[in-house]
């Protein structure tokens, strides 16, 4: 039986090999292409056992049936044998030093333990160089790397994987150049390190982003490393990609906070808001184009996708790491901890910031609430909204002080209180306002103007309209959904079920069936396909405010009609991105809307604003006063004694203009030429005109409905 070696195998010394005189030139050193030819066995024994003595393995080659060195038999070479043919010695059970080295191999074949180690050393021989100090006689054996562990003072990089002889495979990039891997391996553990403290100390407001938040010490980290340097290999790599999954997952849903109190002054949630993605893709769309908003979706998806891969292999290379440097790493980490519990108990703060941060477990925790309350949420909602004061109130006591007059409500996009009161925005719209107000005054009109508190934030405009009609707080898209669906009385239904109006719908936003019409109560709704305009899309709004107005008066309220009409009308020349901006021109002009062609080329592209929040700032006060101006321009012109008209905002803009942590606040006038109209809010304490003072009084905006029905004649009837 033979015995197997990762590069040869030894011969079968059980047949007594055929004998050839020796060839001068070929005694043992001849295997190896530097003898003289004049050796004895017992100078290539000792030849051997000084070759093993020094580390490295010969590379002895000796003809089939030649006997190995070290048998006590003379030594014969074969004229077939050629040097370095790659075959090994093996040992032959003849002689007294076979005798005594000998051990058993399975199956009874004694080999040689002296060649046997010999023959294994020769693929690691071949496949790593050592050094001078290493290779003399005498040198310390070098520790042996413990497989759990990995080999203490790496870099974090696996050991290279020889070919399976240990041979044939030249030496890699990492042997022609040690020092460019070592910097390599530790630029890349510095990187992986930097990147997961990042996540564990991310914070998920863009204001807050501060040195000192990134100059604390994450317990998450401490208890992993601990956690990773106790365990098996195996164990150890499967936690690490699983944990830097979830530190991935973590991140992105940190940057969608960021994006969502950006746009929407609030953080995500992660159980509703994932249908708002399609409306962002509209957005987008309608702002840069398709091939712009394919190129900005497959960028999100890719930075997402790196996000997650990057956070994971980053941990596992973190725990390797550790591992290989068990002893360094156990010691910084019970150093650390002390730091963090000394920090902790204390309350070691740096600028106002704690040095001891568990900013992970803290974030969960709130996301786990924030779901938990959403789903308890839902459920208490449905009961709310089925509580109605004037669900029971007959047609004969409702709205009683306003019959026979024409009711416009419009709301105007993201008309929020910054636009009357940020020092960068407020002077042009302010006056915007007090000129229209003058142009009101001239033609008999009359205003008082307060503050309500919208129920959405930059966005999501839907949410302010349900919450003003329904006088329901509709702050997210669950409780949407639940109010649309359901028979609640809104604003404009409650009219409808006086019997004595028409109710009509003007809103160019609407590109897609709308089902909530029937929960409105709107009889004939103008969608953006059904208003006539044949002009170009101003970005997100798909015609201008003034072509809306013009459109409306044309299809609706020039006809003759039986009854007074409940119209809403819903402006949008004021939705971000604020670029470009149409311009009023002659009525006359107006036509299909096509004129508005050479004014939506000559205007700024979003491009130029979006990114900038003084520009941003600039051109919102021009879309509010260009939108102010073309409602209160139809007003005078066609309004009449019998009109009231309600306007306001449906929310504040985004963070870059109205600022982190705004107010949602927005303003609301009501206008008519009926004194009477507003002597019945003379109670309200609000501001005469359109534009109200800063002290005036703020309601939230799911309180105005029942307010409104009170004051002009309506019985709560429960």
């Amino acid at each position: 039986m033979s015995f197997n070696t990762s590069s040869r195998q030894l011969p079968n010394t059980d047949e007594t090999p055929p004998r050839d005189e020796p060839t001068p030139g070929t005694d043992a050193d001849a295997d190896t292409g530097t003898g003289t030819g004049t050796g004895t066995d017992e100078d290539a024994a000792a030849s051997g056992e000084g070759e093993a003595a020094a580390g490295a393995a010969p590379d002895v080659t000796t003809a089939e049936g030649a006997a190995p060195i070290g048998s006590g038999a003379p030594e014969e070479t074969s004229p077939e044998a050629a040097p370095g043919d790659g075959t090994a010695p093996d040992a032959s059970e003849d002689g007294p030093a076979a005798d005594a080295t000998a051990t058993e191999a399975p199956g009874g074949t004694g080999v040689d333990a002296q060649d046997v180690e010999d023959a294994e050393a020769v693929g690691a021989s071949d496949s790593a160089s050592s050094s001078p100090e290493d290779d003399a006689p005498g040198a310390p054996d070098a520790p042996a790397p413990d497989p759990a562990r990995g080999d203490e003072g790496g870099t974090g990089e696996e050991p290279p994987v020889d070919g399976p002889s240990g041979r044939g495979r030249g030496p890699g990039w990492r042997d022609r150049r040690p020092v460019a891997a070592r910097v390599l391996a530790w630029a890349t553990n510095l990187a992986a390190a930097a990147l997961v403290l990042f996540a564990l100390l991310m914070p998920s407001e863009s204001d807050k982003f501060r040195p000192a938040e990134f100059l604390r010490l994450p317990v998450e980290a401490i208890f992993g490393a601990a956690l990773l340097i106790v365990l098996p290999r195996r164990p150890r790599i499967a936690v690490s990609a699983a944990a830097g999954l979830v530190l991935g997952v973590l991140t992105v849903l940190n940057v969608l906070d960021i994006e969502f109190n950006e746009y929407l002054g609030r953080g995500f949630n992660v159980v509703l808001d994932w249908s708002l993605f399609g409306d962002a893709q509209a957005y987008l769309e309608d702002t840069f184009g398709h091939g712009g908003a394919l190129g900005i979706a497959a960028l999100a998806v890719a930075l997402v996708i790196a996000v997650l891969a990057l956070m994971t292999l980053s941990v596992v290379r973190l725990g390797n790491l550790v591992a290989r440097h068990t002893r360094t790493a156990t010691r910084t980490t019970l150093v650390l901890a002390m730091a963090w519990v000394t920090c902790a108990t204390l309350g070691v703060q740096y600028t106002g910031v704690p040095v001891a941060s568990e900013h992970v477990a803290l974030v969960v925790q709130e996301r786990a609430a924030r779901v938990r309350k959403t789903l308890r949420d839902e459920a208490e909602f449905a009961k709310i909204s089925k509580k109605d004061a004037f669900a029971n109130t007959p047609p004969n006591e409702m709205l009683t002080d306003l019959r026979g007059k024409d009711m416009i409500v419009t709301f105007i996009e993201s008309y929020g209180r910054s636009a009357v009161e940020d020092p960068a925005i407020a002077p042009d719209v302010d006056a915007t306002l007090t000129a229209e107000n003058t142009k009101l005054t001239r033609a008999g009109f009359a205003a008082k103007s307060g503050w309500l508190t919208s129920a959405t934030y930059g966005g999501s405009s839907w949410l302010g309209h349900s919450t003003f009609l329904s006088g329901l707080w509709i702050n997210n898209q669950q409780r949407y959904r639940t109010v649309t669906a359901g028979d609640h009385l809104s604003l404009i239904s409650a009219f409808k079920k006086t019997g004595d109006y028409d109710t009509v719908g003007v809103m160019p936003g609407i590109q897609k069936g709308w089902p909530e019409q029937n929960f409105y109560g709107i009889d004939k709704l103008y969608d953006a396909f059904h208003l006539g305009y044949k002009g170009p899309k101003f970005s997100w709004s798909t015609m201008p405010d003034q072509y809306a107005l013009a459109a409306f008066e044309r299809l609706v309220h020039s006809k003759k009609h039986d009854k007074p009409l409940m119209s809403t009308i819903i402006l949008t020349s004021s939705h971000q991105p604020w670029a470009p901006i149409p311009k009023t021109v002659p009525e006359d002009q107006v036509g299909d809307g096509s004129v508005y062609d050479a004014i939506e080329k000559a205007g700024k592209k979003p491009a130029d604003i979006i990114t900038s929040s003084q520009k941003s700032k600039v051109e919102y006060g021009k879309a509010i006063s260009y939108s102010v101006t073309s409602l209160i321009d139809y007003l005078v012109k066609y309004g009449n004694k019998n009109t009231v008209l309600i306007f306001l905002g449906d929310h504040q803009p985004i963070a870059r203009v109205s600022g982190d942590h705004a107010s949602r606040d927005v303003p609301v006038s009501i206008v008519a030429k009926d004194p009477k109209v507003l002597d019945r809010i003379a109670d309200w304490g609000w501001t005469d005109g359109i534009q109200p003072d800063h002290d005036a009084p703020v309601w939230k905006m799911s309180s105005f409905r029942d307010r409104f029905l009170t004051a002009y004649g309506s019985t709560p009837r429960p």
